[in-house]
């Protein structure tokens, strides 16, 4: 079973989460845990000497261009096609509510 890993830290991480998790899957998922800290074990063993560090996968460079405020006049169309709309702006749902912490 698990080595580094506890429950009490998988039910920590899982809190932090906002996953709810019974005591039955505690011990599957401490075991898997510390089996991806095994593995995360397993690259300090690499020898890395010698090798450049990678910054980038492709050699593609960013094309930046002067960043210039444009008004396109297009906000009261925007507004027109949105479900709800409050004070100029469109207004949606609330995603997370932190009123349970």
């Amino acid at each position: 079973m698990a080595d580094r890993i506890d429950k009490e830290t998988v039910n920590h991480v899982a809190e932090l989460a906002k996953l709810s998790l019974t005591e039955d899957q505690l011990p599957y998922f401490t075991g898997q845990l510390d089996s991806i800290m095994d593995l995360v074990d397993t690259l300090s063993e690499v020898d890395t000497d010698g090798v450049e560090p990678t910054y980038s996968v492709t050699d593609q460079i960013n094309v930046m261009r002067e960043d210039v405020a444009q008004n396109w006049g297009e906000r009261d169309a925007l507004l027109n096609n949105a479900p709800e709309v409050a004070d100029g702006l469109i207004r949606v749902p609330t995603i997370i509510d932190e009123s349970e912490d």
